[in-house]
């Protein structure tokens, strides 16, 4: 395989910053980065809108998104290798036993918090939710 042309290469970054570009200016604004009422035109500066009663419930649910995130991409991962027929009987089992028991501890921690498995799947807006809808 011959190596790229450093001017393709720089084309190819200029594309896809150009397609970002575009992308983002496809979402609506959000309100902080409207205009202050009053008509100084400047956006609002960002701010963290933080509850001190909540700051601790909404950091484990970060966590535990992050957790459960990673936990289905290693289940994913897993089953690609397992239809490869990667694996010997016994790595499958052990494999399946130990995702099993990430699944329940998943579940302990977020009924120990009040969460649900849904409350870890972040909306992000016009890209949909963060994990995939359950099987």
């Amino acid at each position: 395989m011959a190596s790229e042309e450093p001017q393709d290469t720089g084309r190819r970054w200029e594309e896809v910053a150009d397609a970002a570009t575009r992308a983002f200016g496809l979402l609506p604004a959000a309100p902080q980065d409207l205009p202050a009422p009053g008509g100084t035109g400047r956006p609002r500066p960002h701010r963290i809108s933080t509850d001190p009663d909540n700051v601790e419930r909404d950091l484990v649910k970060l966590v535990l998104t992050l957790v459960e995130l990673l936990r289905q991409l290693m289940e994913r991962q897993a089953l690609h290798r397992v239809d490869q027929g990667d694996l010997t009987e016994e790595e499958e089992e052990r494999l399946g036993a130990t995702l099993l028991v990430l699944h329940d501890r998943m579940n302990d921690l977020c009924t120990q918090h009040g969460l649900t498995m849904d409350d870890l799947n972040l909306d992000l807006g016009p890209l949909g939710t963060l994990l995939p809808p359950p099987e």
